[in-house]
């Protein structure tokens, strides 16, 4: 028998979200032992799937992805959003709560065209709109050309089969979420660093509406929480906006976290390294790294961060 929508969940309509929403479904549904039909995906166009041929940094930033659903959550026209963490502001409205993050999936990246970043030929075309990938890319191979790549995971493959790039670099859960985890090379987080949150997927709720948030909390992973807000503090004490190179990493080490993080000039030949370990939930640990990394930056470097997130 068809149940009525116990929650009605918000999603992008691109394959990747889609994957997420319907991972975010399943585990709902078996948090409550609800049949498939009780939680009803709802997608949405984004503003940041409309515009193709620029980067993000330069047609609104991280916003894009979230305004619709945002919308829609202020209009009751659904209940939750289902979001890739990383791209989700820094600061959201007070009216918004994060009241799931699933467990954390592969937070690498990996590397499409080449078996590793030394291998790739001399003066390699590399395609990525990320400025973080550009930077430590460039930070590694300052030979390399670096075009705009932007589109979902197909797309981004259609561009480097056309031969528009010799190589480019996509989140390696997203490419797990897809079925297709057998494409390209895992790149080691020692040497490369991936975004704040990559490999999140968060539930976003209204504040005020207390039955979806208690529906969504037994889904919550409180290690995946943990080291996913501490990425975000530090990455609000940076001040990052879409046009900084920032790139962190949180792991746990026992009850402790381990953050390793870095900053770049935009063309890589400045790279600022800092680690800090500490307890979960110290915000001011974090702070204090994103603090280190600034004071040590060339004021060059200080000049990509302090913008509004």
């Amino acid at each position: 028998m068809t149940q009525f929508p116990r929650i009605r969940l918000g999603t992008r309509r691109s394959p990747l979200a889609m994957a997420q929403a319907k991972e975010a479904r399943r585990r709902l549904c078996e948090a409550h032992g609800w049949e498939i039909d009780a939680v009803e995906l709802v997608p949405v166009i984004a503003s940041g799937d409309k515009v193709q041929d620029r980067p993000l940094a330069e047609i609104g930033g991280k916003a894009l992805w979230t305004r619709e659903l945002d919308a829609w959550l202020a209009e009751e026209r659904i209940d939750a959003a289902v979001h890739s963490l990383k791209d989700v502001e820094t600061f959201r409205p007070e009216s918004l709560t994060l009241a799931a993050i699933l467990p954390r999936a592969d937070k690498r990246d990996r590397l499409i065209g080449a078996n590793s970043i030394k291998d790739l030929p001399k003066g390699a075309v590399i395609g990525t709109s990320a400025p973080r990938r550009a930077a430590q890319l460039l930070h590694h191979r300052p030979d390399c050309k670096v075009v705009t790549f932007r589109g979902n995971v197909a797309t981004r493959l259609a561009k480097l089969d056309a031969g528009e790039a010799d190589a480019t670099f996509l989140a390696a859960a997203g490419l797990e979420r897809l079925g297709q985890d057998d494409i390209g090379i895992p790149l080691d987080p020692a040497n490369w660093l991936p975004a704040p949150a990559q490999g999140a997927i968060a539930l976003e709720c209204r504040t005020r509406d207390d039955a979806t948030r208690r529906a969504l909390a037994p889904l919550d992973h409180a290690p995946s929480r943990a080291e996913v807000m501490a990425e975000r503090v530090l990455l609000s004490g940076l001040n990052g906006t879409c046009h900084s190179p920032i790139a962190v990493l949180c792991d746990h080490t026992g009850d402790m976290l381990e953050m390793r993080a870095a900053i770049f000039s935009h063309d890589g030949a400045e790279r600022v390294d800092g680690e800090m370990q500490f307890s979960p939930g110290d915000d001011a640990a974090a702070r204090a790294l994103a603090e280190d990394l600034l004071r040590r930056a060339s004021p060059a470097t200080r000049a990509l961060f302090g913008g509004t997130p």
